[in-house]
């Protein structure tokens, strides 16, 4: 079940779903998703399906995480990106194959030390994680020109919003009841919002443990 023919089938399924971009379809058939679950879960590593990983959190389904990559990439090369909510390390890792540098911030001290342990083991040397306050973004080291947030807000962080560079783009999963996924684009006079589709995420939480 962890083989390259199945890696294989989930991007065929992910080009059946509407994802176009070949670097990330590229990045989703490099990463070995079944390290980063559970090893009792790792026979379903590659269903369209979200895991959990403990501590209340899930690894993103396939769909969800190259999705939110494609977006981000669309305007071509990235070379800083922040993700808040680093996770199990999946899509951190995804995102390491597509952006030059990549920060990544888990306010749950466990889950980082397994995202650590997981990404040292693929030998991704363009990541460095850190156990913060995902809210508050990283702003000694703003501004990104991508962020993609993977827990759902009760609203845009303005704090996030300032680390955006000019002609970056965030993506981030907002509500409570009923989440969407929205587009942030930053332009020289202003913000623009797109709402992209409905979503389901873990809420994002400000503080750490």
């Amino acid at each position: 079940m962890t083989s390259q023919r199945t890696r294989e089938r989930m991007l065929a399924r992910l080009r059946e779903q509407g994802i176009k971009d070949e670097v990330t379809l590229s990045a989703m058939g490099s990463i070995a998703r079944h390290i980063f679950v559970d090893e009792a879960l790792s026979s379903r590593a590659y269903e369209d399906v979200s895991l959990p990983i403990g501590f209340g959190q899930t690894i993103s389904q396939p769909y969800i995480v190259a999705r939110m990559t494609e977006i981000l990439r669309a305007n071509g090369v990235l070379d800083k990106v922040l993700e808040i909510g680093t996770g199990c390390g999946y899509q951190t890792a995804i995102l390491s194959k597509v952006a030059k540098e990549v920060y990544s911030v888990e306010r749950i001290s466990p889950l980082i030390m397994k995202a650590r342990g997981h990404l040292r083991e693929l030998r991704m040397r363009n990541i460095k994680l850190k156990h913060a306050d995902g809210t508050l973004g990283l702003p000694e080291l703003a501004p990104f020109d991508g962020i993609i947030v993977t827990a759902a807000a009760s609203h845009i962080p303005q704090d996030l919003l300032a680390q955006l560079a000019v002609g970056g783009r965030m993506v981030i999963p907002v509500g409570t009841e009923e989440q969407i996924l929205y587009l942030i684009e930053r332009t020289e006079t202003e913000y623009r919002q797109t709402k992209l589709e409905a979503v389901k995420f873990v809420p994002l939480l400000g503080g750490t443990n």
